[in-house]
């Protein structure tokens, strides 16, 4: 196991040396809302309309105190505008009036924040803190899965404990990203590029499409 475990690291470490968070984003609680609103979408969507919302409403007073209709309006091509536009809101007023617009660091505190979970709180701590941690999106999970690093039965709680125990702790932060970029760009949910992986060998979807 190690010795395919260290194997997909060089691979990562050759496809993503440098491997960032592609969220735009200038300060803490942007980066929050973003990765809120990123749920059942793509950073390329949320993107497009974060720099439209933080323009209209620059800070956390101006966003406590929009127009709902007008943040759905602004959402809507991200789907699920309405849920959305209700966790904005909502968070925006919590950050201000119980924390003073200091985004706290503590996982269990932002986990009761709405529409924040624990990939959300991963993120979030790892980008802002290079706080270890991994956080399973749907990119992370496939990829696990396909490498065989995690069984398919296995939930993202589940994947998320055993990705690790399986990468050095100083690494997760990056590990995440990797995983993210290389799910993006390479081992895609449709027409993954099987042909130019050089883990294919080690891949369970390339069994399955042979």
């Amino acid at each position: 196991m190690n010795e395919k475990v260290n194997r997909i690291e060089k691979y990562l470490d050759q496809l993503f040396p440098n491997p960032h968070c592609e969220l735009i984003y200038h300060c803490d609680w942007e980066l929050l809302l973003a990765v809120v609103l990123s749920a059942q979408s793509t950073d390329k969507r949320v993107n497009s309309v974060t720099p439209i919302l933080f323009q209209k409403y620059p800070t956390l007073k101006d966003l406590k105190s929009a127009d709902i209709k007008d943040l759905e309006q602004i959402l809507r091509p991200i789907g699920s505008f309405h849920k959305k536009a209700y966790y904005v809101k909502e968070i925006a007023r919590i950050l201000e009036e119980d924390y003073n617009g200091i985004l706290p660091q503590d996982r269990a505190l932002l986990e009761q924040f709405p529409g924040v979970g624990r990939k959300t709180v991963n993120v979030v701590l790892s980008e802002l803190y290079n706080y270890p941690a991994i956080a399973v999106d749907t990119h992370v999970e496939r990829i696990s899965k396909r490498l065989y690093l995690a069984a398919l039965k296995d939930g993202p709680y589940e994947v998320e404990k055993k990705l690790m125990k399986k990468f050095a702790k100083e690494t997760w932060g990056k590990r995440h990203l990797q995983m993210v970029l290389f799910g993006r760009y390479h081992c895609k949910a449709v027409k993954p590029n099987c042909e130019e992986c050089l883990l294919r060998d080690i891949c369970r979807e390339q069994k399955k499409r042979k």
